[in-house]
């Protein structure tokens, strides 16, 4: 008894009520979204917001059995957890109810399961112990296997395909960056999404010219342009063998037989700078030219590999189509519910775009359309203040722990908020493509709430023995 009163009072509290407060007002707006004067019980299993109560009292439960387990059990077993995750992703892809284009589900007669919402807080136990165990580097060999405990459930998933879940999982990179890895990791992942979304808005071909031009002068400048003998003739063969080889074996056109010949040649000259020493300049020019070579996936990426909706909703938010009675339908919908909220709200389900059912999916992935309609710019500034207020402080409890492995855990549940509030609230306002995320403790649906609490308080609870010894 006195070891569980010792826990209750190192219990972060602050956390606990704004998660209970969040819980409390996401409910209330999913009662408002599916509002019916004929169904006015809140206990209605047939409503949304009937079952939205059962599965905040089971969350509650989830909470109260993960405070009074022993925090070693969640050290010990950090990889039965993320084995045990791993196999009921593959299971669901053989057995699982597609819904929506996606087979990431098992049903239970009126209700669904989705691993993957669970899997993440599997998927942060395992980092966690990992990087623990490896916690005196940070090299490459420790960050390759890292990525791919990472990595794993999310092809998984992309499999189902889940591609909004598959976003999420890349807030563990977050981690990655906070334990050591490279600076030049996250700089080519900022990259990476700058030149994908400049060669969807102009074309691959202009900005291909532009990084060529760009390494030319990145030459010029840092080199005094030290061309020799060897050099020049290196570039003329470089030229030559692209010529004969996009054009007879590969059936380029000019554009890219230019691009290829640029490539081989740069190659040669990032060598010829480190051969110098010249550091920065070969690792500019490695950047430069593996953009180039990266211009040239996108094309096929966004035509292929993305789904017809995923292409349209993305051409959307960059202003390069407009569908509003379409694919944009959900967006356009969005912003007019949201607008005319105005300042203060129009009242607590006196919301019109809510009762019209004019927003598809407004108790689930549009949630904060109702927030912006019956409570206002007010009310949706106090529910962003909220969860800037939680990750923050999720973020306090994590850099004060004691391991690495608490650290690193704490690390991920920061980052999964923070994606999943920036991501959802982003596309409700049509600064991000719609990928059918939900809002943490908001949006409608067990599994999801239940990932969530589970993530949550898994933390909580190793905050709260951080005095403990693990072993």
């Amino acid at each position: 008894m006195q070891r569980r009163t010792n826990i209750l009072s190192r219990l972060d509290w602050t956390t606990v009520i704004l998660w209970l407060a969040m819980m409390i007002m996401g409910w209330l707006n999913i009662y408002a979204a599916v509002y019916n004067e004929q169904h006015t019980s809140i206990f209605d299993l047939s409503q949304r917001y009937g079952k939205q109560l059962m599965f905040i009292f089971a969350a509650l439960v989830l909470a109260v059995l993960i405070m009074v387990t022993d925090n070693k059990l969640y050290f010990f077993f950090a990889w039965f957890f993320y084995g045990i995750f791993i196999f009921l992703l593959i299971l669901v892809l053989i057995i699982g109810k597609e819904i929506n284009g996606a087979k990431a589900w098992f049903e239970f007669g009126p209700f669904g399961i989705q691993p993957s919402e669970f899997a993440k807080f599997a998927t942060g136990l395992a980092l966690a112990s990992y990087l623990n165990s490896h916690r005196q580097s940070s090299d490459f060999r420790v960050m390759a296997p890292a990525t791919v405990i990472i990595m794993a459930p999310v092809l998984l998933i992309a499999l189902q395909p889940d591609m909004g879940s598959v976003i999420t999982y890349f807030a563990f990179f977050v981690v990655l960056f906070r334990e050591g890895m490279s600076i030049y990791v996250f700089i080519s992942a900022i990259l990476a999404l700058t030149l994908f979304l400049l060669t969807l808005l102009v074309g691959n071909v202009p900005v291909a010219l532009g990084l060529i031009a760009t390494a030319v002068l990145v030459m010029l400048v840092t080199s005094g342009f030290p061309l020799t003998l060897k050099a020049m003739v290196g570039m003329i063969l470089a030229g030559g063998i692209s010529f004969l080889a996009g054009h007879y074996l590969l059936g380029l056109d000019i554009a890219g037989i230019i691009v290829m010949a640029v490539v081989i040649a740069g190659m040669g000259y990032a060598w010829f700078f480190y051969r110098l020493k010249l550091k920065i300049p070969a690792i500019i020019y490695i950047y430069l030219l593996g953009g180039i070579l990266y211009l040239f996936t996108v094309d096929y990426a966004f035509h292929h590999i993305l789904q017809p909706h995923q292409q349209t909703r993305i051409n959307i938010v960059l202003g390069r189509e407009q569908d509003p009675f379409g694919k944009g339908y959900n967006l356009n919908q969005s912003l007019i519910s949201i607008g005319s909220g105005g300042f203060a709200g129009k009242g607590y389900l006196n919301g019109t775009q809510t009762k019209f059912k004019f927003v598809p999916e407004q108790s689930t992935d549009f949630i904060f359309c109702t927030v912006g309609e019956e409570w206002g710019f007010i009310g949706s500034m106090v529910v962003i203040g909220l969860f800037v207020w939680f990750i923050l402080r999720l973020l306090v409890l994590a850099e004060r722990q004691r391991t690495t492995f608490v650290r690193v855990y704490g690390y991920g549940v920061a980052s999964l908020f923070l994606v999943h509030f920036f991501i959802n609230i982003g596309m409700t306002i049509g600064v991000m493509p719609v990928i059918g995320i939900p809002l943490p403790f908001f949006s409608y649906g067990g599994s999801s709430l239940w990932g969530f609490t589970i993530l949550l308080f898994v933390f909580l609870r190793l905050d709260a023995g951080r005095t403990e010894y693990l072993g």
